[in-house]
């Protein structure tokens, strides 16, 4: 393969970064020539980089489920056991809040790089239920789903802090072997 001129990894790069802003604020409905408009580039640059929207859409998601793993290994090297999954649990809920791309990528189907995303939230919850704060019945797919689930309502619009607060209250209850009422909720 050959390598990529200065000139077209900077557009790329330009590319995806509007392309994740645009697309986060108007949906995956948005067209390739508001992203390329976006960009600053013509849109036969961008089909050059991606030949179809989906490649577009794809290399977004891989990118963002790219951060997010880091996220989640950075947590499980330096975080609190006890505390790690419950405070990316509720970073990922806020960041969906502002961006529709988070709950699309948990939702699209990216083999490799969702693979490696659930292996991350797959350790941060092992070592949360090592430390006795996560009940040891509590599987990785569930833990996915509770994810996706508040990730999706976070994008709805329709969560006020108030809201977004008692609900990961109430998976936390759910997810902690602490006493029922003990008053250790949230991260």
């Amino acid at each position: 393969m050959v390598p990529l001129r200065s000139d077209a990894v900077r557009n790329r790069a330009r590319i995806l970064a509007a392309a994740e802003a645009v697309f986060a604020e108007r949906g995956v409905s948005t067209s390739t020539e508001e992203v390329a408009a976006a960009a600053g580039v013509a849109v036969g640059t961008v089909f050059r980089h991606f030949p179809t929207k989906d490649d577009l859409l794809a290399a977004i998601m891989k990118d963002l489920l790219a951060g997010l793993t880091e996220r989640l290994t950075a947590l499980a090297a330096d975080a609190d056991a006890a505390t790690a999954l419950f405070t990316f649990f509720t970073e990922l809920v806020d960041r969906a809040a502002g961006s529709r791309t988070v709950v699309e990528a948990l939702g699209i189907e990216l083999a490799p790089p969702l693979q490696t995303f659930q292996d991350a939230v797959a350790h941060l919850l092992e070592r949360a239920q090592e430390a006795g704060a996560v009940r040891a019945d509590v599987r990785v797919d569930e833990v996915m789903a509770l994810l996706l689930a508040c990730t999706q309502g976070a994008v709805q619009g329709r969560w006020d802090p108030d809201l977004r607060e008692r609900t990961l209250q109430l998976i936390f209850a759910g997810l902690r072997t602490a006493a029922p009422g003990s008053g250790r909720l949230g991260p």
